[in-house]
């Protein structure tokens, strides 16, 4: 009986993420309706939480997946509950992303839940375990975006749709990065089963310094223009404008503005 119950609540959803999913759907609600006095306001606290509810189901992703691949110390770690406090970084999954998100609008790609590679057999299994997180990321961007490839926006109001299109560009970005084979990153992951010992362990001492060594390049200003032209294509496709996305973040850093005086650009004014 003490067992079954250990079990149930290792897979027992977090209130710490019930309460992040609340505040979520109440400034999503906020936004829609205009509710807030300050439409900046309701689209940060709105975008923020649903960006902390796609990096719980990031890491979550990767626990199922190792779970059901053979890694069964994965519920008593808590990892099956979505609380990132569970995280084996808690600084990495969630604080520093929110913070790449608040200061260039980059998705962070997190990273956080220790898995027993030992307890797994088979090289595409563990291939599939590092490409779940960041198929989260695309499975949420295109979530995301649905309402605008699919031209579904009529009595959508526009603070939601420049919303939706940053949480959008946000989620694009994650996925992006987060497929780069980097060492340290899931898409290294996703092709390391398949290299040599000998390259793997060459590699090895780099995967800590990987994901500095991405944003590193990225601050080269021809590097950086080359990525968000990709990201802007990306977005392009899928049916956001260069106006929404620039709404989206202009309305989300439009809180800072607010406590330092300043306004939100015109044009992102929804009628």
């Amino acid at each position: 009986m003490t067992t079954a119950a250990s079990r149930r609540s290792d897979r027992r959803i977090s209130p710490v993420f019930v309460g992040i999913v609340a505040v979520m759907a109440v400034t999503g609600w906020a936004t829609w309706t205009g509710f807030a006095e300050q439409p900046g306001v309701a689209v940060f606290l709105f975008v923020t939480a649903a960006w902390i509810v796609s990096l719980c189901l990031h890491e979550y992703a990767h626990a199922r997946t190792a779970l059901h691949s053979g890694d069964i110390s994965i519920g008593a770690k808590g990892y099956l509950t979505l609380n990132p406090l569970k995280y084996t970084h808690a600084l990495l999954s969630i604080v520093l992303p929110v913070i790449f998100v608040i200061m260039g609008g980059i998705g962070l790609p997190g990273g956080a839940v220790f898995i027993e590679r030992n307890r797994i057999q088979g090289r595409w299994k563990h291939s599939l375990i590092s490409a779940a997180g960041p198929l989260t990321n695309v499975l949420f961007a295109a979530v995301c975006t649905a309402p605008f490839w699919l031209h579904a926006l009529d009595g959508v109001p526009r603070t939601f749709q420049y919303a939706l299109a940053f949480l959008a560009l946000l989620q694009v970005t994650a996925a992006i990065l987060n497929f780069l084979p980097v060492p340290g990153l899931d898409g290294y992951g996703v092709i390391e089963p398949w290299l040599s010992y000998e390259v793997r362990r060459q590699v090895e001492p780099f995967a800590p310094f990987g994901l500095l060594a991405v944003f590193a390049v990225l601050w080269i200003p021809s590097v950086n223009t080359a990525f968000f032209d990709l990201i802007d294509t990306v977005l392009g496709g899928l049916g956001i404008d260069d106006l929404q996305r620039y709404c989206g973040q202009n309305l989300y850093n439009d809180v800072f503005r607010f406590v330092r005086g300043g306004s939100t650009d015109p044009l992102c004014i929804a009628a």
